[in-house]
């Protein structure tokens, strides 16, 4: 997996985001190699090399999805590590491009049509044969966006690994996405789950903790 924060998605996908900078002490990845990046994709990476942060070009700040070399740096100094980088410090310097699943991005991002709305749900009720789990799935995860998985099994009473395994057969379905932490309904997700009748009365929600 290739993490990457939400903001730098819609670059990645288009192809105006082709570097990334990582401050590792080991690289992660290969070139050639395919990385998943939720919830975009593939990406896959075409160089790996290393770079002194204070000979990174204004060019290449703006390929990774920056406006200059200083957004990009302080950036950098924000990460987890909590300390700024020394400017003669080396970091990896990965070059890439979206590598697939981009069809089934885009149909997540797309409202379904009346005959895709009925193909879904009648997926969707095939899942529920043994015991109703999809729509109870998808509100938690409509109420609570990012939360991690751990949590939300829990709260229906299930183990994370089983209860992940069939949030990916939704997502195959394009109705969630996955983040670093949690998920989300995609906008295809929220339009199936408004297509079913809510009952009234239904309980407040209430934070996981």
């Amino acid at each position: 997996m290739l993490l990457f924060k939400k903001a730098f998605h819609a670059g990645l996908v288009s192809g105006a985001v082709r570097l990334t900078f990582r401050a590792w002490d080991k690289p992660h990845v290969r070139a050639g190699g395919r990385y998943r990046c939720h919830p975009i994709g593939v990406l896959e990476v075409d160089r790996v090399s290393t770079i002194r942060v204070h000979d990174i070009p204004e060019a290449d700040a703006r390929l990774a999805g920056f406006a200059s070399r200083d957004e990009l740096i302080a950036y950098m100094n924000a990460g987890p590590r909590g300390a700024a980088l020394d400017p003669g410090r080396e970091v990896f310097r990965v070059e890439l491009h979206h590598g697939g699943d981009g069809d089934r991005v885009a149909a997540a991002l797309e409202p379904p049509t009346a005959d895709e709305l009925a193909a879904i749900r009648s997926r969707l009720a095939r899942f529920d044969r043994e015991h109703a789990w999809t729509l109870r799935t998808l509100r938690l995860i409509e109420r609570h966006p990012h939360v991690a998985a751990s949590k939300l099994a829990a709260e229906l009473g299930r183990e994370t690994q089983p209860f992940k395994i069939d949030v990916r057969k939704l997502k195959k379905l394009g109705l969630t996405q996955s983040f670093e932490v949690g998920y989300e309904l995609s906008p295809r997700g929220r339009v199936v789950v408004a297509s079913y009748q809510r009952r009234s009365g239904r309980a407040a929600t209430r934070p996981l903790r």
